[in-house]
């Protein structure tokens, strides 16, 4: 089994994620939920650090990796948690520490994340990341963005408003929540699955459904991969 540490979204715990890690060890993956609940991210709200949730996701990489004997793990990252796993990867200091996670992780992969933003209350902290670790910015990582192509954003709608506040534009295709535009980085290997939408709520298959889960799963046991 190839161990994984999935980070959940903005506002979410482990719960919404428990049916994903049950189907993934079909797939030879031992994914292990940061245990967050949604309460946790209070102290993050209004943009402010993200700290407290790089703190979960470390002690849970760091047990995970003592249990697989030192190997380095694949980071799932779903909506927030993606670039927050950026930060996470990183060597430069964010609010006074280093988390040095690329000495830990062999694989960052994305769901839904918007890698950047025009939202005010998310832009402190992604301007930071995307000037520390611009695009896939460690060459000894493998970097997997998946976007969901589900939803054309239309006036007057929540999908419009979140495809605007993000990209700038509302009428643009994406999962529901995150532009297509927004869930890709520049130099890793970008996918867009279509029909696919942002999360367990949307009124469609989502990132971590049956039928879903087979198009980018065995990604996390496949050799690494060209970055594009």
């Amino acid at each position: 089994m190839k161990p994984a540490v999935l980070l959940p979204g903005y506002l979410a715990g482990w719960e919404p994620y428990a049916d994903l890690v049950k189907a993934a060890r079909a797939f030879g993956v031992d994914v292990h939920v940061v245990p967050l609940r949604w309460l946790d991210w209070l102290p993050t709200l209004g943009g402010r650090p993200v700290t407290p949730i790089l703190e979960a996701l470390d002690q849970t990489v760091r047990r995970v990796q003592q249990q697989y004997g030192g190997e380095k793990i694949t980071l799932i990252g779903h909506s927030a948690g993606g670039w927050i796993g950026r930060i996470y990867l990183g060597d430069k200091p964010y609010e006074g520490r280093v988390w040095a996670g690329v000495e830990r992780v062999e694989r960052l992969l994305t769901l839904g994340t918007p890698h950047r933003s025009q939202e005010r209350w998310t832009r402190r902290n992604l301007e930071f990341v995307n000037t520390a670790y611009p695009g896939a910015y460690y060459p000894q990582v493998t970097y997997i963005c998946i976007a969901g192509h589900a939803v054309q954003g239309r006036p007057w709608t929540f999908t419009y408003e979140s495809y605007r506040l993000t990209v700038g534009q509302g009428d643009v295709w994406g999962d529901g929540i995150t532009p297509v535009a927004a869930a890709h980085l520049e130099g890793a290997m970008n996918l867009t699955l279509t029909g696919v939408w942002h999360s367990p709520r949307s009124p469609g298959p989502w990132y971590g459904a049956p039928s879903v889960l087979p198009q980018w799963l065995p990604l996390v046991t496949a050799d690494p991969v060209p970055k594009s």
